[in-house]
């Protein structure tokens, strides 16, 4: 097999036709055996232009908010091998009392975005990163352990939205469970509090499984409105 030297910067990556040379200037990306990791490499040249989003995180303990932006470059662009990968991340604030880890932390999770391979790994680490002041409660009942672990909600949301990662759904016979318990429950609770924030019943416990409050009790047994977890099986 011939050698093929690349005497120019990678800019981005396209998929050669079968009939067509590959040109010198064109590299595959290189996949594993799941179809969704594909390996990048370090030497590859940020585009002019890249697509993003930015998430804004308002947490109780912070008077600023923080506004999160992730950009992706499309790799195979046009072609049917398209596909958006995660390349960079910046952390934006008027709090500057956390500036030297937020400039850390972007710079060490967009050198892992821009290795490539099985980029999800992310997530599940900055999740689990508890502060040991405390952490705190958003809007709806969702329990957030320290900002870092809501930064982790952050990227896990934006890699679901490009298709790295699945949303977490019930299957059909959980999903009709729900709402089953759902519907008794709210008929038998008429008087529900028309300003609280959650969209679960006034008093409802934390959930152990989905960290919301949305634990009640239903015949006898404490069951989540939210994810279908009970004590009862």
């Amino acid at each position: 097999m011939a050698r093929i030297i690349i005497d120019k910067k990678i800019m981005k990556y396209a998929v050669a036709k079968a009939d067509d040379a590959l040109p010198k200037q064109v590299v595959e990306p290189e996949r594993s055996s799941e179809s969704n990791v594909i390996r990048m490499h370090e030497k590859l040249e940020r585009p002019e232009v890249l697509i993003g989003s930015t998430y804004k995180i308002k947490t109780p303990v912070s008077d600023h908010a923080m506004y999160v932006t992730i950009n992706d470059i499309v790799l195979n662009e046009g072609t049917e091998y398209e596909q958006r990968r995660p390349f960079e991340v910046f952390i934006n604030s008027k709090n500057l009392d956390h500036f030297q880890w937020i400039v850390a932390l972007t710079r060490i999770i967009s050198a892992v975005f821009r290795k490539g391979g099985d980029v999800t790994f992310l997530v599940e680490e900055l999740k689990a990163v508890f502060d040991p002041r405390g952490g705190y409660w958003q809007p709806g009942g969702k329990f957030m352990p320290s900002i870092i672990a809501e930064l982790g909600h952050v990227i896990e949301k934006h890699l679901q939205t490009i298709g790295l990662m699945r949303k977490p759904q019930l299957d059909e016979h959980q999903q009709k469970l729900v709402n089953e318990k759902r519907a008794e429950f709210e008929a038998r609770a008429k008087q529900a509090d028309a300003f609280s924030k959650s969209h679960f019943p006034e008093g409802a416990q934390l959930c152990a499984k989905c960290s919301t409050a949305a634990v009640v009790m239903m015949d006898g047994c404490m069951t989540c409105l939210s994810c279908g977890d009970s004590k009862c099986g």
